[in-house]
Formats: C-alpha cells, sequence, structure tokens
C-alpha cells in the first residue's frame, strides 16, 4: 500500500537521480534468481547521499507512526535494510534490532540480533520487496521470540502479485514509500524512458520470471 502518492513519485524521483533504481528496458540485468529484469534496485546507495538518506527516514518515520503507532521496537532486515533501520528507530526515539536471513552457526546462534522482550510492539523495515520471501522469513522469526509484529514499511516495491499474495496469507501489512506503477510514471515525467521503453517495462512486471527481451 502506498498512503501517499506525491511521496512516492519523489521518492521514485530521488532513486533514479542516484541511481539508486537504474532502467534499462534494452540491456536487461541478470538477476541472482535467473530472471532477465530491465530495471535493477539497490538502495543501499541510497546511504551515500545525506539529503536522500534524511528524507527517506523521516518518511519512513511518517509511515510507522501514522500507520501503527510509536512501537516499542524497530527491526530491521539484514543486511540491506539494517542502516534505514536504524536511522527510522532514532527518529522514533526507539530501540533497534534486526533479523538475519537464519541464526547464526556459532557463538550465540542468534537470528535476532539486539535486544527484544516478549510481547513487545514491532515494526519492521525493510529496503526492497520483491517475492516478500525474506521479509515474511525475518516477520516469522519475530513472532517465534514472542514479537507482536504491527507491520511492515519499506522504501520499494516492484509490485508483483506473488509479494502481495504471500504478504495475505501471512496477514502482514506491508506500506511502502513508493513502487513499481509510480516509479514508472516518474520516469516517464523525467524523460527518463520513452513511450516504447515503458511498454517494455510493463510487460515485463506483468510476467517477470518468463519475460525475455
Amino acid at each position: 500500500m502506498i498512503l501517499n502518492k506525491d511521496t512516492s513519485k519523489k521518492t521514485a524521483e530521488l532513486l533514479l537521480q542516484i541511481k539508486a533504481i537504474k532502467l534499462s528496458p534494452n540491456e536487461p540485468f541478470n538477476w541472482a534468481s535467473g530472471w532477465k529484469s530491465p530495471i535493477y534496485c539497490d538502495n543501499r546507495i541510497t546511504l551515500s547521499y545525506p539529503a536522500v538518506r534524511v528524507f527517506l527516514k523521516e518518511e519512513m518515520a511518517k509511515i510507522v507512526e501514522l500507520q501503527y503507532g510509536k512501537p516499542d521496537v524497530i527491526a530491521g532486515v539484514a543486511t540491506g535494510a539494517i542502516a534505514i533501520g536504524v536511522l527510522v528507530a532514532q527518529v522514533l526515539g526507539v530501540p533497534f534490532i534486526y533479523v538475519r536471513p537464519e541464526p547464526k552457526k556459532h557463538g550465540r546462534k542468534n537470528q535476532i540480533e539486539g535486544y527484544l522482550e516478549s510481547g513487545q510492539n514491532v515494526v519492521v523495515i525493510e529496503d526492497l520487496i520483491s517475492t516478500g520471501n525474506s521479509s515474511l522469513n525475518a516477520v516469522e522469526a519475530l513472532k517465534e521470540a514472542g514479537a507482536i509484529v504491527k507491520g511492515m514499511v519499506a522504501i520499494f516495491s516492484y509490485g508483483f502479485d506473488v509479494a502481495d499474495k504471500n504478504f495475505a496469507e501471512k496477514n502482514v501489512s506491508l506500506t511502502t514509500l513508493s513502487n513499481y506503477d509510480h516509479l514508472l510514471e516518474q520516469a516517464l515525467d523525467s524523460d527518463y524512458v520513452s513511450e516504447k521503453e515503458l511498454l517494455t517495462l510493463k510487460e515485463w512486471r506483468s510476467q517477470p520470471s518468463e519475460w525475455r527481451q
């Protein structure tokens, strides 16, 4: 879900400007999953741009409070959302923890790093939503530790149907600063892509696993 279209398009504009999101319909990227894609998103680049990271942390903090109220704890999903999660927690003045994809193999074998009490309200911060599997894995780990997960806030979502289905099945609320539809609107408005390239980008999103350029 997007709360504000203007914020969504502004987020998309910033991500395009700093090349955190790259659009290349004519020379697709190869994802680790094996998918061919005309888009590549790396939101860790936002950390290198002070004005951008300030905008993101403040807007995400607003969403957290508006949607879920002030939580007891903010949780970031490792590794991409650790830094932005810390920044959001700092704005809200609450503790921060982060969740690994799986427990460590050594030491205390933690999957959740930081102090968390059973029964605390937690909002999860994520940088990017594709299928949602890794994000929901973090939610499950938090619930198993006794946390009350109020919902998740992410910077950007590709808006895949499979992600919507996965979040609905797990009954997890998701709000994102921006999404693929508003990204394409902004890319066209700013002449980042042509009308023809826009069609290619829309075709990919409809069948990303089968798309071939």
